[in-house]
């Protein structure tokens, strides 16, 4: 999953200065609610315990994040009660779940439960679904046309778009439907870890989350991050979240 923060920390000055470009410095900056969230996912699997809890007190050790506005109350309310949310947010931070199960049923089960938590919208899980299986289905292997045509089997999204193509019209959205499938034609469209991530980038939408998505697929398809990227991301990583990643990647033997 250290792909999906990597993504989220190179992409995080670009959310409020979209590019629309793939010549821009490959720069890693702050952390931000993605990566919590995503280190709250693999925590909760390792420690075998509910998504809800796990997610809730990883948001509120780290309070000072844009969290979304629906969210930022979901954080406080002692139920937790979802919110019917739509939003990517439940994507951003499933790929671990894509690394820890090993067969199609079980990933597509677990991306629901972490989804459902918050974003119980037949969209905000579906967008977790659809992450956490090509995260799965790279990592076992399956060549990028088999990943692209299962994920549009199953779940509707059009993948056949360039990443040219759509960069010229897309605006800024944080729904699943409007970022998700982007996202993972960023990676389709990759030679290699950092392309995938400045592909997700290029396109001038929510651009941590983005490359939070394409960054974990690309990880697990390529197997490979550059040392040096990798080496700056344990640096910025608080010990708390970096514990997790280290305890995930041992448990679940995540090359990177």
């Amino acid at each position: 999953m250290i792909g999906a923060i990597a993504g989220d920390m190179i992409g995080s000055p670009y959310e409020s200065r979209p590019v629309k470009t793939v010549a821009f410095p490959l720069v890693v900056d702050a952390f931000t609610d993605d990566t919590v969230l995503t280190v709250a996912v693999a925590n909760a699997i390792l420690r075998r315990t509910g998504y809800r809890s796990c997610i809730a007190c990883f948001a509120r050790s780290f309070p000072n994040l844009p969290y979304g506005g629906s969210f930022w109350h979901w954080i406080w309310d002692p139920n937790s009660i979802p919110y019917y949310s739509f939003g990517n947010g439940s994507a951003m931070r499933v790929s671990p779940v894509g690394f820890a199960f090993e067969s199609v049923d079980a990933v597509l089960h677990h991306a629901r439960r972490s989804a459902e938590v918050s974003h119980n919208h037949p969209e905000g899980i579906k967008g977790a679904q659809a992450t956490a299986l090509a995260v799965f289905l790279a990592r076992k292997g399956e060549d990028k046309d088999s990943i692209r045509k299962e994920i549009e089997a199953r779940f509707g999204y059009c993948l056949e778009g360039s990443v040219d193509e759509i960069r010229s019209s897309y605006c800024f959205d944080v729904s699943c439907q409007g970022s998700v499938p982007e996202s993972i034609i960023a990676f389709l469209e990759a030679h290699d870890y950092t392309s995938a991530v400045k592909n997700a980038i290029s396109l001038g939408g929510d651009a941590d989350t983005m490359a939070c998505i394409a960054g974990g697929i690309a990880q697990a398809f390529y197997k490979k991050m550059p040392s040096d990227l990798v080496r700056q991301i344990r640096e910025r990583l608080p010990e708390v979240l970096l514990a997790v990643v280290d305890r995930f990647n041992e448990t679940f033997d995540c090359a990177f």
